[in-house]
């Protein structure tokens, strides 16, 4: 599915089209709306470059209990712990 902006809705919002994509994936990802990794797709940067971003805007990755066990679990099985 693709999405079309109108032009003179981007020349409103003063934006170059990157800069929209980002606006767009950082809202979709505050709201929990798209993961990490489907939000920096988005925005067209790898997940290091936007969690750079999100981190300029004091904006907190989301990760809780369920993630940190998944991830202990992770490394257990990779025998890294």
């Amino acid at each position: 599915m693709s999405v079309i902006i109108p032009d003179e809705i981007l020349q409103a919002t003063r934006m170059s089209e990157e800069e929209l994509k980002q606006e767009i994936a950082i809202l979709l990802f505050q709201k929990e709306k798209l993961t990490l990794g489907q939000a920096s797709k988005l925005a067209g940067m790898n997940q290091f470059l936007f969690q750079h971003l999100l981190a300029s805007r004091q904006i907190p990755l989301h990760y809780d209990v369920e993630d940190l066990e998944a991830d202990l679990k992770t490394l257990r099985e990779m025998g890294r712990l």
